[in-house]
């Protein structure tokens, strides 16, 4: 599994892979591996992060995260970037979990930052630069203030992007100031992701480099043509932009990833149900995803 052992290998779209569960709450690996390989040839993408928030993280146990990490990679690996997402906010397990990614055969691995006990600008530096040194995997950072309660500021990135195998950020901060300021000042080659759909097209138009979605599990291809198209043809990357924005609208119109997850379901995968404490959609709420979804599938990119 040695093909993607850097960024330049990671591509320009990722998605964050749900994790689909049988209905006794288990974990569903066949079709774990079914949808992989669904996203790359079908929807397009370049890479998958396993692990993430969309993969409902919090309520996967050691051995489920790493058996899925291990059920992609045998699917796609040879394909397509598998990155893990291995941090938590306890820097001695996301150790842990990295070198465990690592020994897997991952091809890069994904850090957020530190929920819950919100360590300041110098914890953050400590925790992230003492996990990227215990790992020789390129590091993706993932700046996700709403869900961590603390933002990652430019300067302390600025100062991370120093150490050789932190290799870029996973933006979803909100901020696209903040965000042109990283794409601006960071060392060259370094890599400044677009964390949320409907913003990747202003970060591009920053300096952004590409898309970690949830969206591209349903319309990843127009997404795909989008940020290839928009340096040759920023008007036809601006019109994919805005068809697809009802669907982004709708994939986050409850807490993700169940919109996504019944979305996705529509497409003949069999992984609707959440874990609690998330639950279903409502009758409404699934009427609303599926045509809005409908809608942006049925249009050409």
């Amino acid at each position: 599994m040695g093909a993607f052992q850097g960024p330049r290998e990671w591509g320009k779209l990722l998605t964050a892979m749900l994790t689909p569960f049988d209905k006794d709450g288990g974990v569903n690996y066949a079709e774990a591996a079914r949808l992989a390989d669904y996203l790359v040839r079908v929807q397009k993408n370049d890479g998958l992060v396993i692990n993430g928030t969309t993969g409902e993280s919090p309520t996967l146990i050691e051995s489920e995260k790493l058996q899925l990490l291990s059920t992609v990679l045998e699917t796609v690996g040879d394909q397509a970037a598998v990155l893990f997402g291995a941090g938590t906010y306890n820097t001695a397990e996301s150790i842990h979990m990295t070198r465990e990614a690592e020994r897997r055969g991952a091809h890069g691995i994904m850090l957020v930052n530190p929920y819950y006990n919100r360590p300041g600008q110098e914890g953050l530096y400590a925790h992230f630069s003492t996990i990227a040194r215990e790992t020789s995997l390129p590091v993706l950072l993932y700046n996700i203030m709403p869900r961590s309660a603390i933002n990652l500021e430019t300067s302390t990135l600025l100062k991370l992007a120093e150490i050789p195998n932190i290799v870029g950020v996973k933006e979803a901060s909100g901020s696209v100031p903040q965000i042109a300021e990283v794409a601006a000042q960071a060392p060259r080659g370094f890599r400044v992701y677009s964390g949320d759909d409907g913003l990747t097209l202003p970060i591009l138009s920053v300096g952004g480099c590409g898309l970690v979605s949830v969206a591209a599990h349903v319309v990843g291809a127009p997404l795909k043509k989008m940020i290839e198209v928009f340096q040759t043809d920023p008007a036809r990357a601006l019109a994919i932009h805005q068809r697809l924005m009802p669907a982004f609208k709708a994939l986050f119109s409850a807490p993700s990833p169940v919109p996504v997850k019944y979305a996705t379901s529509l497409n003949g995968f069999d992984c609707e149900d959440v874990r609690l404490p998330l639950v279903k959609l409502n009758e409404d709420q699934k009427a609303a995803v599926k045509s809005a979804v409908a809608s942006a599938q049925a249009q050409p990119a």
